[in-house]
């Protein structure tokens, strides 16, 4: 059994490039189901139901992916991507919990831990929905996107007062995440670090098997896993195992930009470590 800590990725039923277009019935058939441990929170357990049984939503999750691979030969952004970054998400806003961080809807609002974990949960799975329309500013656009969503889901759990604040701060944990974000919530830093944190062993396989050949890629297929757990002088220790030293540059710059002003900064401590005696060798020759 795969520990909790662990943040591994499945099967993504992401196209083969030498198949060429699939249908939208094809695409539908190899659904990923979102789910995230409950922990006893219903609330967060009736929403995952709801996001399960719609349609119209994982569609627009395809064309998101669509838009990212096929279209502009970039990595998954669609419902696998989607899926990791919420498990994610909701197992570092309860670390931090479990150390002693108070999430924003509490302090301003009086609401629950659990109500934490459905901000964070509902901003994850739908912080990508923009990428449907285009990846130029995307972020912006999933706020409407997922707005309508929102209207419709979370009546189901809350009364109309707090539906609208609950959603505005899902909301602001949305634009949070666009590179130069700046979140005010916890729960928005949580959502913002950890659409970062997706980068472990096989996520950076469409870029760099499809021959891209730079830092980004290179570094991003020496990452063999990434795990969280309780820290020792923290309330959270990421690890990062890498094959390779060149995932160093994954750390140091892009994990480092998006935890940089997330305000979690106090609360998170992070090693890179390198597995193995010898280093795994990600290409041969390099020319431009």
């Amino acid at each position: 059994m795969t520990p909790p800590h662990s943040v591994v990725p499945e099967p993504d039923g992401i196209p083969d490039p030498e198949r060429g277009g699939r249908t939208v019935e094809e695409r539908f058939s190899r659904r990923v189901v979102m789910n995230v441990p409950s922990r006893h929170n219903e609330k967060l357990r009736t929403l995952l139901e709801e996001v399960n049984r719609d349609d119209d939503l994982y569609a627009l999750w395809l064309a998101g992916n669509v838009t990212a691979i096929e279209r502009l030969g970039m990595t998954d952004h669609g419902p696998v991507h989607v899926k990791i970054v919420t498990n994610i998400a909701v197992r570092l806003l309860r670390l931090l919990m479990d150390g002693g961080v108070s999430p924003a809807v509490t302090e301003h609002y009086g609401l629950g831990q659990d109500d934490a974990e459905v901000v964070v949960a509902m901003a994850a799975l739908f912080h990508d929905l923009g990428m449907s329309i285009h990846r130029s500013d995307h972020e912006s656009y999933s706020l409407f996107l997922a707005h309508e969503k929102l209207k419709g889901l979370l009546p189901l759990i809350y009364d109309e007062r707090t539906a609208a604040v609950v959603r505005s701060d899902i909301l602001h944990a949305i634009i949070g995440h666009r590179s130069g974000g700046s979140p005010l919530t916890v729960e928005a830093g949580v959502v913002r670090v950890a659409d970062a944190l997706d980068m472990a062993k096989g996520r950076s396989r469409i870029p760099f098997e499809a021959g891209s050949m730079s830092i980004h890629s290179v570094s991003a297929a020496a990452i063999e896993s990434v795990r969280l757990e309780a820290g020792e002088t923290t309330p959270v220790r990421l690890v990062v195992e890498m094959s390779n030293s060149a995932g160093v540059f994954q750390v140091d710059t892009l994990l480092r930009d998006k935890l940089r002003g997330s305000g979690l900064e106090p609360h998170l401590e992070v090693e890179a470590v390198l597995k193995g005696e010898e280093e795994k060798t990600l290409f041969r020759r390099f020319h431009f």
